[in-house]
């Protein structure tokens, strides 16, 4: 493992680039990037030291991303120059416990997922509500690769359970899968346990972004009592890789929900959601452009063009405004849980249909 040194204690641990420049810098670059997504549940001693010597390393290869780091382990999206990926996972690899970690790729990915490097050191790197000296987390599901998965997927007796949240499905999920309506991960495990719990000798598949989630989700599952519990491994974004290698059956329908710029990516060619303003077939999310609204939601090309971006017209009036007077009227405005309740609210008209 690489050793902390006083020297990367004289360099810059953070980016404090404004936002804007960023930006810019990223859409006039023409180095090719490559999105990746990895994580590892490992005790670390000492997170921050880890933290901080992490930063340093990506740093100078010019990796831009979000990196969470806990003493459970650590949780990486981030994105790569092309032509440094070799170089990137020799020096990640030389982590000793991060050795051979299988890194996802993005499936579709225009190399503007991301603007900087930004590496937090979170209580977890998976906000679960769970107290994880109160059952055994390693006691995981059993893996399943596509072909394994897909099997099992088509017999009478699985439940196929989505462990992501609503705004996640809505634009794309397994057929059949269950796919509960909550805002964060940490809601869907009390529903999913009092929802299946007369169903504990049955094949339980869970599946998720990249699998993370199910990680600490199936360990809980089967401390609740539930005898065959299993999961996608690598999530969504491992299956289609091996779909479109092997030439398997894709039952995943529509669109994969992702962490960053990109907001999605095609797996499925189906659109299966609609435009929360108007009701026509869409999955592109994005953010209002008011930003002392920024609500995600789901919004077609025309009424894009209508809202110039925006939710509703209350926050287009507002983003027509010059940008001062925007940042006036933001001055002590806390728009409270909004930023949890993604892809709702009563300006939404047909998210409520």
């Amino acid at each position: 493992m690489p050793t902390f040194t006083k020297s990367i204690y004289s360099m810059q641990l953070y980016n404090k680039v404004d936002k804007k420049i960023l930006e810019q810098q990223l859409e006039l670059s023409n180095i090719p990037r490559t999105t990746i997504s990895f994580y590892k549940y490992h005790h670390l001693q000492e997170p921050q030291i880890f933290r901080d010597e992490l930063f340093a390393n990506l740093s100078q290869m010019d990796v831009l991303g979000r990196i969470y780091v806990a003493y459970e382990g650590i949780n990486g999206q981030i994105s790569v120059p092309t032509a440094l990926i070799e170089q990137f996972k020799q020096r990640l690899y030389s982590y000793n416990f991060l050795n051979g970690i299988r890194l996802n790729y993005a499936i579709e990915d225009d190399g503007k997922s991301f603007i900087k490097l930004k590496i937090l050191v979170r209580k977890k790197i998976v906000a679960d509500g769970l107290d994880d000296d109160s059952f055994n987390v390693s006691n995981s599901g059993i893996h399943l690769n596509a072909i394994e998965f897909n099997e099992i997927i088509s017999k009478e007796n699985t439940i196929l359970v989505d462990m992501r949240n609503h705004y996640e499905s809505e634009v794309g999920h397994f057929e059949n899968a269950i796919t509960p309506d909550v805002d964060t991960f940490r809601d869907s495990l009390p529903i999913i346990v009092d929802q299946l719990k007369e169903n504990k000798e049955k094949d339980l598949v869970m599946y998720c972004t990249g699998g993370i989630r199910c990680e600490k989700a199936s360990a809980w599952m089967k401390h609740n009592g539930f005898q065959n519990v299993y999961q996608l491994n690598g999530g969504i974004i491992e299956y289609a890789r091996q779909v479109n290698e092997l030439g398997l059956e894709n039952k995943f329908l529509g669109k994969n929900f992702v962490f960053d710029k990109r907001l999605g990516e095609k797996i499925g060619h189906e659109i299966i959601s609609k435009c929360h303003q108007c009701g026509e077939p869409s999955d592109t999310h994005t953010n209002c452009a008011n930003l002392a609204c920024h609500l995600l939601f789901i919004q077609c090309a025309k009424c894009a063009d209508k809202f110039k971006g925006c939710c509703c017209d209350s926050c287009t009036e507002i983003s027509l405004l010059p940008e001062e007077k925007q940042k006036e009227l933001r001055k002590g405005f806390d728009p409270g849980r909004k930023v949890f309740k993604k892809g709702k609210g009563p300006q939404l008209l047909f998210k409520q249909q």
